[in-house]
């Protein structure tokens, strides 16, 4: 490729982002994907709906990525989850906050998208606080005690943390060919579970799985497959154009909410540009808009109380720092990260739920005490 043929490319990653940020907000809307909700449905009502969805999404994106990898369209090194230096502290202590914060704000990054389209403007005042809060964790003040607490919890490893690149280094075979073998006993193991149950009858379980999950394998494509470039034209190194840090990369809402205010806000330094994050982080609040007006849901909400705002506040601020120390969301750990097998993936997930649970054991417990 010459360098005449770079901003054509570059587009298309933007608008492959945008799009694909439009599927996943489009199917969050109308089968009501909320992790947050997953794990409340669970606590609450013993009730598995939505989180069989969400198995089935990360079963989805589980096979679709290491089918990649086993094609050789992509490699799991090539992403930040895959990382040799293992952070193990930061992913579980960052999801714990991210998974507390989003009980209190109602939904975790991607969901806050999925209602500014449905006309949330308790979202919308979250989005804000949670670009703030994770900005100031990416490279502000939080971003010191970061690396000089959680961060500095460090396990080398000899290789990417991702599992097949450590089973293939122990020599029971290539990536290659354990990639897709070890995804497909994982993903194979959630679907029957979710197969077992109920849910599985229902049509939505199937459709927000597959939908979300689809999006993010779709990242993977367009940004480690489509968007790579052995030799870039102008530096002569590898390069995967229109991402944030030069990585491939998938869908992840929360450095990418703190780019987006950043990009806005200094929109005229022209070092400021639109990256595969941002596209995808307005094409959720697009395709969320545009089934909430088709199905007539769309509806104005504000905050009910004191009190409501001051939680939804805190749980913003919480998921800003949380999401950047665990290196993802729901989404980008919980979704993303886990499709690449990568140990701190799990680790964050775990860390998420536990989160939750503890958030939701709060509440419960505040309510008897008001009562």
């Amino acid at each position: 490729m010459n360098e005449a043929e770079l901003p054509a490319l570059v587009h298309g990653v933007l608008w492959s982002g945008l799009a694909l940020g439009a599927l996943f907000g489009a199917v969050a809307q109308r089968t009501h994907f909320c992790t947050m909700g997953a794990v409340a449905d669970i606590v609450n009502m013993g009730d598995w709906s939505r989180m069989s969805m969400w198995l089935v999404a990360i079963a989805t994106g589980m096979l679709g990525f290491n089918a990649l990898v086993g094609a050789g369209l992509v490699q799991a090194r090539h992403s930040i989850y895959a990382a040799a230096n293992w952070l193990p502290l930061s992913n579980l202590a960052g999801g714990a906050l991210f998974g507390f914060g989003m009980v209190l704000a109602s939904g975790c990054g991607s969901k806050t998208l999925v209602r500014i389209g449905g006309g949330s403007l308790k979202a919308l005042v979250v989005f804000a606080v949670l670009a703030i809060a994770a900005y100031a964790s990416l490279r502000g003040i939080v971003a010191v005690a970061r690396v000089a607490t959680v961060d500095a919890v460090v396990v080398p490893l000899p290789t990417g943390q991702d599992l097949p690149s450590l089973l293939a280094r122990a020599g029971l075979g290539s990536t290659r060919v354990l990639a897709p073998g070890l995804a497909a006993l994982l993903a194979l193991a959630m679907l029957a579970f979710v197969a077992r149950r109920p849910e599985a009858r229902h049509a939505d379980t199937w459709l927000g799985g597959i939908g979300i999950g689809a999006a993010v394998v779709g990242g993977w494509w367009v940004t480690g497959h489509f968007g790579h470039l052995a030799e870039h034209p102008v530096t002569l190194e590898e390069a995967f154009v229109g991402t944030q840090g030069g990585r491939m990369e998938s869908l992840t809402f929360v450095a990418p909410m703190a780019y987006t205010v950043d990009w806005l806000i200094l929109f005229s330094d022209k070092s400021k540009v639109l990256t595969f994050g941002i596209a995808s982080t307005a094409g959720v609040v697009l395709g969320s808009a545009a089934v909430a007006l088709r199905q007539q849901t769309f509806r104005w909400e504000g905050f009910a109380s004191t009190e409501d705002t001051a939680n939804h506040l805190v749980g913003a601020v919480l998921m800003g720092i949380g999401g950047v120390t665990a290196l993802g969301c729901t989404v980008g750990q919980g979704l993303t990260g886990l499709s690449t097998l990568a140990l701190g993936s799990f680790v964050a997930f775990g860390g998420i739920v536990a989160g939750a649970v503890a958030a939701l054991r709060y509440q419960m417990w505040r309510l008897e005490r008001l009562g």
